[in-house]
């Protein structure tokens, strides 16, 4: 948890220091995104909200995506890890929005992922997505790999945002 809590801080401080603020949408990462950030001090300042959007239920719940919206896509793809990082932020009206989608483990995900797989985005002022292969099985190390990934991405992308 502390490499989680590092990339948290190093991200808060652009955050605040910038006066913006981040939602999170994350899956397999399970909530360690937004725990990492709001173990930071003054994290009201910064964080918007967020959701672990885990099932099908929860993402037309919480970010209202529709069947429509996911024509053409499928889960633990960059392009939908895009579509949360757009919805969190349009919905709880962020400066950025942060999404996780991927298969932690120790088996694959329903759509043919191995585990591992994951693809985490932003979308912001620069929006960037990335995909990303563990090689392992480990399902809490391949949650705290996704969540370090999603938090090294804000705060690249915060820091070089015009």
């Amino acid at each position: 948890m502390q490499d989680l809590l590092q990339g948290a801080e190093a991200a808060a401080v652009l955050l605040r220091g910038r006066a913006e603020t981040v939602a999170v949408a994350e899956s397999s990462a399970g909530g360690l995104i937004a725990a990492a950030l709001l173990a930071q001090p003054g994290a009201s300042a910064y964080f918007a909200g967020g959701a672990v959007v885990y099932t099908r239920h929860a993402r037309a719940a919480l970010l209202g995506i529709t069947p429509a919206d996911m024509a053409g896509l499928r889960p633990s793809t960059e392009a939908y890890a895009l579509l949360l990082a757009r919805r969190i932020r349009d919905r709880l009206g962020a400066t950025w929005g942060l999404a996780e989608t991927g298969a932690a483990g120790p088996t694959g995900n329903s759509y043919g992922d191995a585990p591992g797989h994951g693809c985490i985005a932003i979308a912001g002022p620069v929006e960037i997505a990335r995909t990303l292969e563990t090689g392992t099985a480990d399902r809490a190390g391949n949650m705290r790999a996704f969540a370090a990934a999603a938090l090294a991405l804000l705060h690249a992308a915060a820091g070089t945002a015009p």
